[in-house]
């Protein structure tokens, strides 16, 4: 197979999982020690930028402030490491938004099937909605400090999917613990399976599943494209997670080293953001050049995705997120797409286009 050859080895070392820290001289020294673990492969974009920000906060608070970063699942799914956050095991996670979700329900709400249509609108919302949200990880002690993308999700499948009735037979993953896309699928008629991430690979090379969802980036990272060679090309749901630290432990910092590390997370991740999209753009060519296919959806399935995209929200709202949060995102997404009323001329140019 032809390919992309560097950013394709630099993807697949990725997905190897290696684990390194910070060092054992850096964790001795700290006065604040972070242990943060994250699915994210070690080598991808996520761990890459997060290192960015754990040296500039540790060199900007003169080593007071140290991480040690577990990456690509040592810790467990993110069940596991939510479990490991509250016993004082680890003091922050990378999770994705299935994963957070479950302890914090509306940060959900971007979850929707088809709700955004750009990464225009995608920045618009965490604009609008960043205050509640904080407020919301703090009323569950903890601690949002940004927010980590993997970008728009498409389905991607053994043999191809353009139709609806392609769709129901086949035998779907959903991520466990995200009733979002699980009713999303049923309502459309399919029947998924829900798996942990770690277990998806396993499971599409043993049958179990042969359509699962993802980024172009995710499927080369984690390494889904081996075994799913068709890409319907309709993006189905932007998809995205959270950098969250324990609150208690966020606030033993002192006000100094809290500002440094708020500052040094707003500039690295949404460099993160810039360097997530690129990396879909890069991978989407890699895709093609190692064979995989995109197959258009029918006019008349696009009609139906979105049919069940609304019956699966009236059937969501109040339970798997909060109305209000609901209705913030759909407010702030109507703003964002009222036309700008075109500016009145200046009194010179309306003088100068008046007929004599």
């Amino acid at each position: 197979m032809r390919c992309h050859s560097t950013l394709l080895l630099a993807i697949l070392l990725a997905g190897l999982g290696l684990f390194l820290d910070c060092g054992p001289a850096k964790a001795d020294q700290a006065k604040y020690l972070f242990k943060v673990a994250s699915l994210a492969p070690e080598g991808s974009v996520w761990t890459k930028r997060f290192r960015d920000f754990a040296e500039e906060v540790t060199t900007k608070t003169n080593g007071e402030v140290v991480f040690k970063i577990y990456a690509g699942g040592v810790m467990g799914d993110d069940r596991a490491m939510y479990r490991k956050m509250r016993a004082g095991q680890i003091q922050g996670g990378g999770f994705t938004m299935t994963g957070i979700g479950e302890f914090v329900p509306d940060f959900r709400v971007l979850g929707i099937p088809f709700l955004c249509n750009s990464y225009d609108e995608v920045d618009h919302l965490w604009k609008s909605l960043w205050p509640q949200l904080k407020k919301d990880f703090a009323e569950q002690g903890l601690e949002l400090m940004a927010v980590t993308e993997v970008g728009f999700i498409y389905a991607m499948s053994a043999s191809p999917i353009s139709t609806m009735e392609e769709l129901r037979k086949s035998k779907s993953w959903t991520p466990d613990g995200d009733p979002v896309s699980k009713l999303f699928l049923e309502t459309a008629g399919a029947s998924p399976t829900p798996l942990a991430i770690p277990d998806v690979l396993t499971s599409l090379q043993t049958g179990l599943i042969n359509a699962v969802f993802n980024s172009f980036y995710g499927s080369i990272v984690l390494q889904w494209f081996t075994r799913t060679p068709y890409i319907t090309d309709v993006p189905f749901v932007y998809g995205y997670g959270a950098l969250v630290l324990d609150r208690t432990k966020f606030a033993e910092l002192p006000p100094a080293h809290a500002a440094v590390m708020e500052a040094a997370a707003r500039t690295h991740f949404a460099s993160l953001l810039a360097d997530a999209r690129q990396s879909n753009v890069d991978s989407l060519q890699v895709l093609r050049d190692n064979g995989v296919t995109l197959v258009k959806a029918t006019p008349a399935t696009q009609a139906e995705l979105h049919a069940a995209r609304e019956q699966t929200v009236t059937k969501l709202v109040d339970k798997a997120f909060s109305r209000a949060i609901y209705d913030q995102t759909i407010q702030a997404l109507a703003e964002f797409r009222r036309p700008t009323p075109p500016s009145p001329a200046p009194p010179e140019a309306r003088k100068q286009g008046r007929r004599p």
